[in-house]
């Protein structure tokens, strides 16, 4: 029998902590979810409870392919968040072996010659005298113009802990911290490219690609594979159909064969192990932009936000939470800032919580979809403990405020992290 868990849907740590087990043990269970399940599911997301944190020590059959050793990675049940000081001096891209994981269940192991991408739907003209849906496979991708990106991937939760542990506010789901993000070179084709050549239909308004990971269980209820639709007009924009991460085939953890690449918006919207996409005609909804993946809050309606896209504006450190300084001796601290607005304009940094503040200097152009690197000298003088600040401002103005609106599930928050530090 599964274990009794709290039936929150949107507790992504409880159900995280679950499959985790279910996984290492072996079992897989699922269950049906009607209609009336899932609307009651989504009055449901307006309730919260504490933010709980998971232990960082690695399991030894990990869901998860890639080597996540402790030096290099928080584990949080199924996923892995990258550690800050890991990223010193890696260059602009995050190397893939230091790429955080999110994972709703474990790592699929898919031969790409096997692999197949199925296209469907009433927002496809069939062929003179046929109604069916088209498929590609990996060479046939492959053989496609191809296009590559830079662009980062962040969960719609990166920064989720500080809700709690900077604004007293408790909210659910996995305890990010900062490091649930990472910058790669993808490449891959235009998902526009093989809309078309699906033969696309001008009725068509909402595409809803869907994992091939295993399906997404939650307080007794199967809600089926991870899928979310996107409207068109960013489908046809920016998308790609990446197969290649940093110069290499697409790592297991990273979406092997094929993944989706959504640039500047949430992760959840660049689904990994894509194996179809659904092409409609009418909008379309699933758990991930109904129950989950909006707003929900005093500050919101009691239906939730719109659906998330774009992400927000954030700053880090490379730093280990806590890193020790020596009095007198001068240092250069790093840090990234990103935004889903647009790219980095400037940054500020304050070496005194707050009450001082310099322009960092920027390491990078300011563009779209990726980071920007940034340092600034110092030379601590008094001993004691504080906080090192960073405040981004991004192209299309918006500027990192010093308290993020809470909502229930934590997502996008963007307000300016307090990094703690000694000085000895």
């Amino acid at each position: 029998m599964p274990s009794a868990e709290p039936a929150f849907p949107h507790d992504e740590t409880a159900y995280d902590r679950r499959r985790l087990r279910q996984w290492l043990a072996g079992e897989a269970r699922a269950d049906g979810v009607t209609r009336r399940r899932l609307l009651t599911m989504l009055a449901a997301t307006a309730a919260a409870t504490a933010l709980p944190e998971l232990s960082p020590a690695r399991a030894a059959d990990s869901p998860i392919v890639k080597p996540v050793p402790p030096e290099r990675f928080i584990l949080r049940g199924t996923n892995a968040e990258t550690r800050w000081d890991a990223l010193r001096g890696t260059g602009h891209h995050t190397p893939n072996e230091l790429f955080f994981v999110r994972n709703h269940t474990a790592t699929p192991v898919l031969d790409a010659d096997e692999w197949r991408l199925r296209l469907w739907g009433d927002g496809l003209r069939g062929a003179p005298g046929e109604d069916r849906p088209v498929e590609f496979g990996y060479d046939d991708l492959r053989a496609l113009p191809s296009v590559t990106r830079t662009a980062f991937v962040e969960c719609a939760g990166n920064g989720r802990t500080h809700y709690t542990t900077q604004q007293g506010e408790p909210v659910t789901g996995t305890a990010w911290t900062l490091g649930a993000i990472g910058v790669a070179r993808w490449r891959g084709v235009r998902l526009s490219d093989v809309l078309r050549r699906a033969r696309l239909s001008s009725q068509a308004v909402d595409v809803q690609p869907r994992g091939l990971d295993a399906e997404y269980v939650t307080g007794g209820e199967n809600l089926g594979r991870v899928r979310r639709p996107l409207p068109l007009s960013k489908a046809l924009n920016d998308v790609l159909l990446a197969y290649e991460m940093n110069g290499e085939p697409l790592p297991y953890d990273h979406g092997y064969p094929v993944r989706v690449l959504v640039p500047s918006w949430v992760g959840i919207s660049s689904i990994k192990w894509v194996g179809d996409i659904q092409v409609s005609a009418q909008p379309l909804f699933s758990p991930w932009n109904t129950t989950f993946y909006r707003l929900y809050g005093p500050s919101y309606p009691p239906e939730g936000s719109a659906p998330l896209g774009r992400q927000t504006i954030k700053s880090a450190f490379e730093l280990a939470t806590g890193a020790t300084f020596a009095a007198g001796e001068g240092q250069v601290l790093h840090g990234r800032s990103w935004s889903g607005a647009g790219g980095i304009a400037r940054v500020d940094v304050s070496t005194d919580g707050g009450t001082n503040w310099r322009r960092a200097r920027l390491h990078d152009d300011a563009r779209s979809g990726t980071w920007t690197r940034w340092s600034v000298p110092w030379k601590p003088r008094t001993p004691g403990a504080t906080h090192l600040l960073a405040r981004a401002t991004d192209t299309a103005g918006h500027t990192q405020p010093d308290v993020a609106v809470p909502n229930t599930q934590g997502y996008l928050f963007n307000a300016v992290v307090k990094h703690p530090v000694t000085v000895v």
